[in-house]
This record gives C-alpha cells, structure tokens and sequence, in this order.
C-alpha cells in the first residue's frame, strides 16, 4: 500500500481477489445462457426437421407377415420414398405435386380401403382401366398373360370358392355368369375402375390382397420403398434375434 496515495486509492487483498472474482463470473454468465439456447434451439430445429421429412419425404417401415416373400422378408426395415407419389400434408387432405404416377410392376406401400389406418405393401398389378383375371395361378392384363419372376408358389393345389371374393368381385367382373365363383387362383375378368390399382402380394398363395377386398384407390397409396436399411430373422433361436441375427447380405438391397 502507498502511504502517499489518498485512502480512497487504497485497496486490500480481499479487495482485490473480489474484484477479480466477480469479474470472472460476469460475462461468463450470458455465455453459458447463450449455449443453452443456442443448443436447445438446435435439437428443436432437428425435430421438426424429423418430423417434415418423416411426413413429406421419407419414413421407415417393418414388414410385418411373409405376403411379399422372398422379394421383401419378415424383419427387413425399409425406407419409403412418399414424395415420388405426392406426399400428403398431415392434417390438409392436400397432396404435394407427384414425381410420377404409380405403374404396373411397382411395390408400392398404402392404406387398404378395409383397414384404412395400416400400412400394407404389395406389388401394383393393374391400372385405371385394365382388364385384369388369374386363370390357375397365371396371371393376365388386358389379355396377355405377365411374366412374374418375383412370384412365389408355396401351394401347387387350387382351392375352393372365397365368398368374400364373389361379393365384391361380382360388380366388377366382365360378363359374369350366374354362377360367378372366383378362388384364390382362378378369377376375373376384373376391370379396374378410374383412380384405383389392382394389388398382389409376391407370397400369392399366403397374402391378403385386392382379391379378397378390392381395389387401391388412388390417394391411399403412400409410397414407394426404397431399401432394406436393416434386418433380422425374428425366427431365430437365439436370445436376442435384433442383435445375434442380423441378415448383413440384405442391409442396403434395393426394393425392385
């Protein structure tokens, strides 16, 4: 301390350290503020980021049953694109422009016109327009018979009439006769109404498709899946199946 500077000037140690202290907490303060908000603003901005793209662009799915087998398997995870077909905006009833129309031969992910609140995939089969029927297991549109290298046959043997099948198909067949009885292989000749699709599962004798309720309207289809981003084989033995069965071959494959 210096005797010759006047009292005011004089300052102690204790003075001096709280000085310092309380220079050291002040402008520490709005920094760490700051970094709360600039990292609360930024999880907020990734959410709703999340959630535009889940609604407008793209979303996961999980086959759930074996109707696609073995184009798509039980446990395969895929991406579906909604934006090729025109997304919805949640809550309008509004579509997003599309990038193309759904075709004959596309898998395609939609609500069914029976349970309207679940996600089926099937592979699309016919269009607005076409003449559809299955003589036997062999299926054919506007008369010409598909070549489908995707399908599997589990069961060779025909089967009996679906009821179910007769009581909707019959408003829709060419020239039904009177004893109209379609089964699970041999129906049709359908014609598909404007603004609906005709859907199949590749499994065609273990899926339940537009044979047993009828067609696709267009603005239930949701998308188009893109690729298996995982899978796991639910019917392994071992403990934990989603961890020790993981098929590493089908994570990446492309939908087709």
């Amino acid at each position: 301390m210096d005797p010759s500077l006047p009292p005011f000037f004089h300052r102690t140690d204790a003075d001096s350290d709280e000085s310092h202290v309380r220079r050291a907490l002040e402008p520490r303060r709005p920094g760490v503020l700051r970094s709360l908000w600039d990292w609360t603003r930024s999880v907020a901005l990734a959410f709703m980021l999340f959630l535009v793209v889940r609604a407008l662009v793209v979303e996961a799915f999980k086959i759930p049953t074996g109707s696609m087998e073995g184009t798509l398997l039980v446990g395969d995870f895929l991406l579906v694109n909604k934006a090729v077909y025109g997304a919805e905006i949640p809550g309008t009833g509004l579509h997003l422009p599309a990038f193309a129309e759904p075709g004959r031969g596309d898998v395609v992910v939609f609500n069914p016109p029976h349970e309207p609140t679940k996600n089926y995939v099937k592979r699309l089969v016919a269009e607005p327009g076409d003449t559809i029927e299955m003589r036997e297991k062999r299926l054919f549109v506007n008369g010409t018979e598909v070549d489908e290298p995707y399908v599997r046959i589990a069961d060779p043997s025909g089967d009996a009439m679906h009821a179910d099948m007769r009581r909707w198909q019959v408003k829709h067949v060419v020239a039904a006769p009177t004893g109209y009885a379609p089964s699970r292989d041999t129906w049709g000749p359908l014609v598909v109404p404007d603004s609906s699709y005709f859907v199949l599962g590749d499994n065609r004798d273990n899926s339940e498709d537009s044979r047993y309720w009828g067609f696709v309207s267009r603005d239930r289809i949701r998308g188009r899946p893109w690729f298996v981003y995982y899978s796991f084989d639910p019917s392994s033995d071992e403990g934990v199946p989603w961890l020790n069965a993981v098929r590493w071959g089908r994570i990446g494959h492309r939908i087709q």
